[in-house]
């Protein structure tokens, strides 16, 4: 095992071993048996520890992500999406709970590939003409109430003590921002042009059309998600 293995190693046992999410670069090196200025040539600072620690306890649940079968019906994949966020956070707390700590400067990579992760299955929801805002508000709207949630849960478990709470809350945010697949025809009232908006813009992202030049396509674009943004 090389340097940056056995610092990562140790950071991430005492991370999981901590009373709250965070560790000390002495700890670490001492459990590492390295000195520190290996661990500074090898992640810069302690941010950039931190960052790595994050990125390989979240590799697990990622790649389980990257591996998973689209079903017929995207929404509920985003049900099933949101189900696996919890577990993750409630199973890992310390790694969870540090991937949005302040003290990381910058979002790790395992949190940007989760957000467009999030972001594919919602434009899958578009094109099937079941979301009614643009796929990036959604994702945004969506990311930020799963992160709610599950830093709600592991920071004031006794104010969330029901087992219900994040399946609720869950429904109500996707019930909110997307359609029943089974609603058939058109959507009617005021999300009759959002809808259809969000479901064209999609679909040219999915399959451009061939006679607009790129300026008109992206100009096209901008025009839908200001009409399904509406």
């Amino acid at each position: 095992m090389d340097a940056r293995e056995k610092i990562l190693e140790a950071a991430a046992k005492l991370l999981a071993e901590a009373p709250v999410a965070d560790v000390s670069t002495r700890a670490v090196c001492e459990a590492a048996g390295v000195g520190a200025p290996m661990l500074y040539r090898l992640f810069g600072d302690k941010a950039g520890l931190l960052a790595a620690v994050v990125d390989r306890g979240f590799e697990e649940y990622l790649a389980s992500k990257r591996a998973a079968r689209p079903s017929d019906d995207p929404v509920a994949d985003l049900r099933s999406g949101w189900d696996n966020h919890m577990r993750f956070a409630l199973e890992h707390p310390n790694h969870y709970r540090l991937m949005y700590s302040p003290e990381l400067t910058a979002p790790p990579a395992a949190a940007r590939e989760a957000h467009a992760l999030l972001h594919g299955i919602l434009e899958r929801c578009a094109a099937a003409g079941r979301l009614g805002v643009p796929p990036a508000l959604a994702t945004r709207m969506i990311m930020s109430a799963n992160v709610g949630a599950a830093l709600s849960m592991l920071t004031r478990p006794e104010q969330y003590a029901d087992p219900g709470f994040s399946e609720r809350l869950r429904d109500t945010v996707l019930d909110a921002l997307t359609r029943p697949g089974d609603a058939g025809g058109a959507p009617e009232g005021d999300r009759a042009v959002p809808v259809a908006a969000a479901t064209l813009a999609a679909r040219l992202r999915a399959e451009p059309a061939p006679r607009l030049t790129p300026a008109e396509s992206a100009l096209l674009e901008q025009w839908l998600d200001e009409l399904s943004a509406g």
